[in-house]
């Protein structure tokens, strides 16, 4: 098992910034991707960005050049610097993490975190 807790969120001025975290505890020795998603009212679940064991990363179409994942193992934390910030950007953002066991893939997801950009 692993457990994931956001902290971070919070209203923000559009062009305004904001940092993320996600602390993660339990079988953190399983732990191979981890990422930020997001949903909006009335939206689907969007990726906002991803980081693997390996340092790669993967940013949605609508953060590229905004937003920037890191991690930082030994501390067990998952940051999201974000940027630029735009109305557009208000979501509820959730930490997940994906682990490997006897070559299963488990998943994990936090309680979320919120994020209002607005003035």
């Amino acid at each position: 098992q692993v457990q994931l807790v956001e902290s971070g969120g919070g209203l923000v001025q559009p062009g305004g910034s904001l940092r993320l975290s996600c602390a993660a505890s339990g079988n953190i020795f399983s732990i191979t991707t981890m990422g930020w998603y997001r949903q909006a009212p009335g939206k689907q679940r969007e990726l906002v960005a991803v980081i693997t064991s390996d340092l790669s990363t993967n940013y949605g179409d609508s953060v590229k050049g905004r937003f920037t994942i890191s991690r930082s193992d030994a501390k067990n934390l998952l940051y999201l610097q974000m940027n630029s910030l735009k109305p557009e950007d208000t979501a509820a953002y959730y930490c997940n993490a994906r682990s490997l066991l006897a070559s299963r893939v488990y998943e994990y997801w936090g309680q979320g975190t919120q994020v209002t950009v607005s003035s």
